[in-house]
């Protein structure tokens, strides 16, 4: 896997694009992004992947998911996260065990970002069904 990361108008704004061609853009004076939201943003949409696959499996019908993140940080330089917690909203008629379960499965074992993260991070999670 590799990136490419450049300088694009004004200061401190970058872009970075993919092999693939795709880009995203970050700032460090809040034009755009910020690299730790797209930390945060990062863990949100590896795990949602993963909850869609694993309840299309579970033939779980659902509209759609939304995660809302809380990310906190030290107050020392350089400042990382402590915490996150992910709060997932998950709409549809879904069996509230098949929730948990793919929420678990993606959050435990197999969401590469939150894994990753959870060797510095004090990682959480909850969820919620919201039907019709």
């Amino acid at each position: 896997m590799n990136i490419k990361l450049e300088s694009i108008h004004g200061s401190l704004n970058y872009k970075g694009t993919n092999e693939r061609g795709q880009s995203v853009q970050f700032s460090g004076n809040k034009e755009s992004v910020s690299p730790m939201e797209s930390v945060l943003m990062a863990a949100a949409a590896c795990s949602s992947i993963d909850i869609e696959i694993f309840l299309e499996k579970m033939r779980q019908p659902f509209d759609k998911i939304e995660v809302e993140v809380k990310g906190t940080r030290v107050d020392d330089v350089p400042s990382i996260f402590s915490d996150i917690h992910l709060h997932y909203k998950i709409y549809g008629s879904i069996k509230p065990e098949k929730a948990k379960k793919a929420v678990e499965m993606s959050m435990d074992k197999y969401c590469s970002v939150s894994i990753m993260l959870s060797a510095g991070v004090k990682m959480s999670h909850s969820h919620e069904i919201i039907t019709g």
